[in-house]
């Protein structure tokens, strides 16, 4: 089968899977109520998410066994993918404690780390940093933090699937300047099809929400694809971290601020960014396609620049998020609501 008809098959599931999961939800009364901590006002039907996990992680061994990636790298997606959306699956149905939610989180880390052969090497300032036990403790902690900021972030309708949309589109891309090959292209194409499915049943006004599972999911499935792409070229690692600027920038400026107040950072809470605008603005959709707006429209340009090796990653980074926490600044991103 050619790669170009996998995409729309992927995309065609996840849309089908996702209406299947939202009349599964209403059968079971598995709705998100809204509360004093909650950006939507109407009791939604939760789980979605379960529809791109399944729709991608079908895919991912068709992908190895076409030759178009590794079969170790396809280990690490399947196991790390499947576990976290499982632990999520099961929270999202009841409640797993933070301590045993961020176990398994690390779980899913070092069973990456294992069949990737260990953390890549990163190019900082135009040298190569090899890689080591420090290195592979520091992808530990990006693969963790990762798959939760991208919990935190799912706060409004369409924001997380439109996030996993923009910045897989931009990975393929840039992957493609860098001359990666199909092994780049792929798997952050089919991941978009499978968030493009879902965001159908999930563009403001959301008719489900992605859930825990989703969410998780979603976070370490972009940072085992980010390393992926760092192994074939250094480089394009800050490229990934430009693309997810939106969501790094404001989840980890909340995190901060919220700690310096002493605040119990793993509790439910309406501060960040992105819902301090969805309140400004009284609608999601505004925020959530602005999201769309700077991912493709400031963060792919300058992620471009640097995997044609014509900006030094880091300084990449700095100029991409400037503005980004200029923003979640003027948008009292970590302070309590008004």
């Amino acid at each position: 089968m050619s790669p170009w008809w996998s995409l729309p098959l992927v995309a065609a599931l996840a849309w089908w899977l996702t209406g299947a999961m939202r009349r599964y939800a209403l059968s079971r009364q598995l709705l998100d109520i809204p509360n004093a901590r909650s950006s939507h006002t109407t009791p939604t039907p939760r789980g979605g998410g379960v529809a791109i996990v399944t729709s991608f992680l079908l895919a991912v061994p068709w992908l190895a066994a076409s030759g178009i990636v590794h079969w170790r790298s396809a280990w690490a997606l399947l196991g790390a993918g499947a576990g976290c959306a499982l632990l999520g699956f099961l929270d999202d149905h009841g409640h797993i404690a933070a301590r045993w939610r961020l176990l398994g989180h690390f779980a899913a880390a070092g069973w990456t780390l294992y069949w990737l052969g260990g953390a890549p090497p990163l190019m900082l300032f135009g040298h190569t940093l090899a890689a080591g036990w420090l290195a592979d403790a520091l992808v530990a902690l990006y693969l963790v933090w990762l798959l939760n900021l991208y919990n935190f972030m799912d706060g409004i309708d369409g924001i997380a699937a439109v996030e996993a949309i923009g910045v897989c589109l931009g990975a393929a891309g840039v992957s493609l300047l860098a001359g990666c090959g199909p092994a780049g292209v792929w798997p952050p194409l089919l991941l978009a099809g499978a968030a493009a499915g879902f965001l159908v049943w999930n563009f403001p006004p959301a008719r489900i929400f992605m859930g825990d599972a989703g969410s998780g999911f979603l976070g370490i499935t972009l940072g085992i694809l980010s390393l992926q792409a760092a192994f074939a070229q250094p480089r394009l690692l800050w490229s990934w971290l430009i693309l997810l600027g939106v969501f790094v920038v404001d989840a980890t400026f909340t995190l901060l601020r919220r700690l310096l107040r002493g605040e119990r950072v793993y509790e439910a809470h309406r501060s960040h960014a992105y819902q301090h605008a969805a309140r400004r603005l009284g609608r999601h959709r505004p925020v959530t396609l602005a999201v769309a707006a700077i991912d493709l429209g400031w963060l792919l340009p300058i992620a471009a620049w640097v995997a044609a090796g014509r900006l030094d990653g880091g300084v990449g980074v700095l100029i991409a998020y400037a503005p980004l926490l200029a923003l979640a600044v003027w948008l009292r991103a970590g302070r309590p609501e008004a």
